[in-house]
This record gives C-alpha cells, structure tokens and sequence, in this order.
C-alpha cells in the first residue's frame, strides 16, 4: 500500500485547483445583474437614452432575468429576452422604433427551443449600440453576446 505523502508543493498544487473551481463560481457570481427597467436613462423625441449603468456595463458579462419571446425558427443562435411573456417575437425591422422592453440574446451555440413561457436567467457579454445581423437583418440596439441561459 502506498502512503500519500503531504508537502508543500503538494499543497500549493491543491489550492491551486481548489481556486480555479470556486473562482470560477465567484466570477459568475459577481457578474452584473441588470434588469428592463434600468436599460435607459430616457425616452424623449429624439429617441431612447441608454442608462449610465448600461454605458458602465458596454462588453462587461452580465446576467438578466426575462422571458423568452417565441423565436422565429424552432432551431436558432438567438431569441428575444422580453420584460414579459409574449405570444409573438417583437422583434422589430428597425432601431427607430426599437422597443425599451425587449434585449437581443446571442447565443454561444445554436439550439433547438422549447417555448415553456417561463422566467429565464441569460449570462453573457453586453454588446451596446445600434448593430444590423449580417445574416439576418435584423437591427438592435442592445445584445447579450456569447450567452447561455437556465431556468430561473
């Protein structure tokens, strides 16, 4: 039988690891949470005002808590984060007319969806500016990029 002898490089080696797998955790735990109500500063004739806190947070990780609008195809890399559930994508053609309760969800890798209308917690980088979808068209004004989301 062998014995496991305990030393410092031993120890360091251990920590070491121990860190990486909670520091991890920690990380995501400190991420910014931002919600609807704080996306914008002001809405006046001129349009939408992004908040200070969304100008703070531009290519910072957050997380947002929401509702997964009905996406366009049943297999996609986005969707639509909504203040509220909804029975049809809001997405809109332009961002003149982009509306203050709705947020882009990019996803790290495209998936096949399930409309469950319930709440859901998506993590990734906000992207902040008018920005048109090469593939698609599509033109927003705010994105959570290279995200993932779970039941909240």
């Amino acid at each position: 039988m062998q014995t496991v002898r305990f030393n410092r490089r031993w120890m360091l080696a251990a920590l070491a690891a121990v860190s990486a797998l909670f520091g991890t955790e920690a990380v995501r735990a400190d991420d910014a949470r931002i919600t609807f109500d704080e996306l914008y500063g002001k809405v006046s004739v001129l349009g939408l005002t992004f908040s200070d806190k969304v100008k703070s947070l531009a290519e910072q990780k957050v997380t947002m808590r929401g509702f997964m609008a009905p996406p366009l195809k049943a297999e996609s890399n986005f969707f639509v984060l909504t203040e509220v559930p909804m029975a049809l994508c809001p997405f809109c053609s332009s961002d003149a007319d982009w509306p203050d309760d709705i947020v882009v969800v990019y996803l790290n890798r495209a998936q096949t969806f399930e409309q469950a209308n319930g709440l859901i917690d998506v993590r990734g980088k906000l992207e902040v500016g008018s920005w048109t979808d090469p593939e698609t068209g599509f033109v927003s004004l705010l994105r959570i990029v290279d995200a993932d989301f779970s039941a909240a």
